[in-house]
């Protein structure tokens, strides 16, 4: 299955999530839905703050062009939100999942389809 099919066929066309972009460790692109506008640089930049809490905290997290506030995070998922909207983030073995949710979809719902995709890439070496 290629990159552009995650993204088409196991995030969007579930409607649990708005945007999603699956990048590597390095933050280039590897497949992103249409219409969104994340930047390989913001990508980075959220990378290089992955398992900083106090960071995240201070400066919120930065995807498309907006700002959102940190919530929460582990050692592979970052939550933060914006009002109504929000992004979810789960690392892999070689990827991150980026996914934007807006209203009326919920927090859950996106965390939901974000996850069970990470975790079927970690288990399949991705």
């Amino acid at each position: 299955m290629s990159w552009q099919a995650y993204v088409d066929d196991q995030l969007m066309s579930t409607k649990m999530v708005t945007h999603a972009v699956i990048c590597g460790h390095d933050g280039n692109i590897w497949a992103q839905s249409a219409g969104f506008t994340v930047t390989p640089e913001e990508l980075k930049g959220l990378i290089a703050k992955f398992g900083n809490t106090d960071q995240m905290a201070q400066s919120g997290i930065n995807v498309a062009g907006t700002k959102y506030m940190y919530l929460s995070s582990t050692d592979k998922v970052i939550r933060a939100k914006k009002g109504t909207s929000g992004v979810h983030v789960i690392k892999t073995t070689q990827t991150y999942i980026v996914c934007v949710y807006k209203e009326p979809i919920v927090p859950e719902q996106a965390a939901s389809v974000t996850e069970k995709l990470g975790e079927y890439l970690i288990q399949v070496g991705f």
